[in-house]
């Protein structure tokens, strides 16, 4: 297939299935089944453009032109095809995911459920592909738009309410600080395109570099910097499948990646590590990492205690952004599928426990270890991955963004990065201490819940076990995604 027209597809084609969702949803079986055939097409198209982006081709393609020198258009890099193939792929995981839970919960609204999920992947693969700021401002929209029904999903009052955060936090940052950063580089530079080595070189100096900075970096509220981080915890009301989604496949993801995006093609790793105005953003950056951290070791939901964690390992990438070398920002964008990974096995695993036990308190989880060993082991897997140690994915990320600190001279971010990995520990080791090694409470004997093994439904359990697996697998094949983001390193030049 031509590149051009492999992008346009891999937009096209969730739209299409959403499509075929919406007219099949008296027949689950088949709804389900569109579902799962329109992801993996979809990753197919997506990852047939890899070879392209390794071998150095940058392929491009306009729709139409909005107003003058201002247009839709789409240009595969090598951040965006990472973000893509890490969305793409997961989406399919997370629908066979979905079948088991959303089945196994007995949950209503199933077809408006795989619908908007459709939509929201099309959006993100929009934000991935997006070649100027104007794009993907649209979709970045879209996204939190197509993403609000599923977080009320449930329509309870909690639902709705936390519905009324997440689209008003991410709404109103985004129009009140993104569309004013968009327009005023369009004002100062007369362009919006995504350019190696960026496009405020030379038009803007002195302190307002810091402001712009601040109203791009602040406008992406789906990084989740403190202190516009509440649309996140907020939204885990939300059905797990949903909370994958946030958290691992899009929503979170595009956040990062817009932050990534802006420092290294808007503003430049060199001009942006020059001018001295990432200095704040690095520490506002450490800041959200550490107190994240902190709270998520207070909170006894265990979704919550995962949210927060989330909001902890965002800053990661924001941190290395903001540090604007070369091994930082490849150090960002290894992380966001070495997270990606990490995350939503423990988000597919607490729907699991969920399901198989509606246990939802890390201090109800007492020798669940026993009964869920598959579902526990994935947890311990993906723990430790999140913690940072080998030989589980997340340790090559860490291992890039201290290079990058180390590059920079601010050795102090080292520290943090190590003090963060210890605070994972503490909110993570607890939940596996807790599954291994603390007997079955006498309430959840075998009287209450039958002899043996009571895993998750199989679907869930095939999803479960096929990202654990990616998170190991990870560990070996980083070197590769590493050369494919090492043109990332001489963006700046």
């Amino acid at each position: 297939m031509i590149p051009e027209n492999a992008i346009l597809w891999a937009i096209a084609i969730p739209l299409i299935g959403s499509i075929g969702i919406l007219a099949s949803g008296k027949s689950p079986n088949l709804r389900e089944a569109i579902t799962l055939i329109t992801a993996v097409v979809m990753f197919l198209v997506v990852g047939s453009l890899t070879h392209v982006i390794t071998g150095g081709g940058r392929p491009s393609v306009s729709l139409i032109e909005v107003f003058p020198g201002i247009d839709i258009k789409f240009t595969v890099e090598p951040l965006g095809m990472l973000f893509a193939l890490v969305a793409s792929g997961l989406w399919i995981v997370t629908s066979l995911y979905s079948i088991g839970y959303m089945r196994g919960n007995d949950e209503a609204n199933q077809t408006r459920f795989y619908f908007f999920f459709a939509i929201a992947l099309a959006s993100a693969i929009g934000i991935a592909f997006a070649g100027n700021l104007f794009t993907l401002f649209l979709f970045y929209e879209a996204l939190t738009l197509s993403t609000f029904p599923l977080v009320t999903h449930h329509g309870t009052p909690e639902a709705k309410k936390g519905g009324r955060t997440y689209l008003g936090v991410l709404m109103s940052t985004s129009i009140g600080f993104l569309l004013l950063a968009i327009i005023w580089t369009w004002n100062l530079t007369g362009t919006l395109e995504f350019r190696p080595g960026g496009i405020l070189d030379g038009n803007v100096e002195g302190p307002m570099v810091g402001v712009l900075l601040f109203l791009f970096m602040f406008g992406t509220g789906k990084a989740a910097l403190m202190p516009f981080h509440r649309w996140l915890p907020a939204a885990m009301v939300a059905p797990t499948p949903v909370s994958a989604l946030l958290h691992a496949v899009a929503v979170v993801k595009a956040g990062v990646f817009t932050v990534l995006k802006i420092v290294i093609y808007v503003f430049g790793i060199d001009f942006l590590s020059g001018s001295g105005a990432n200095v704040w953003l690095m520490w506002a950056a450490a800041i959200t990492l550490l107190f994240a951290s902190f709270i998520a070791m207070r909170k006894d939901n265990l979704k919550a205690r995962l949210a927060y964690s989330t909001v902890s390992q965002l800053s990661y990438i924001v941190l290395g952004a903001a540090l604007a070398t070369g091994a930082s920002v490849v150090g960002g964008g290894l992380h966001i599928a070495m997270h990606a990974f990490g995350k939503i096995t423990l988000f597919f695993c607490a729907g699991a426990i969920y399901t198989a036990t509606h246990k939802t308190l890390v201090s109800e989880l007492d020798g669940i270890g026993r009964k869920m060993p598959i579902t526990m082991g994935a947890f311990v897997i993906g723990s430790l991955s999140i913690i940072g140690l080998p030989p589980m994915a997340g340790a090559w990320s860490k291992f890039h963004l201290m290079l990058g600190a180390a590059s920079a001279d601010q050795y102090i971010f080292i520290f943090v990065w190590a003090l963060s990995s210890l605070l994972s520990a503490a909110y993570l080791m607890p939940v596996i201490a807790r599954a291994f090694f603390q007997p079955l409470p006498k309430s959840v004997g075998a009287a209450a819940t039958g002899e043996g093994i009571q895993e998750a439904p199989l679907f869930s359990l095939i999803a479960i076990s096929i990202t654990a697996a990616g998170t190991f697998a990870l560990f070996f094949f980083a070197g590769d995604i590493a050369n494919m983001l090492a043109p990332l390193a001489a963006s700046g030049k």
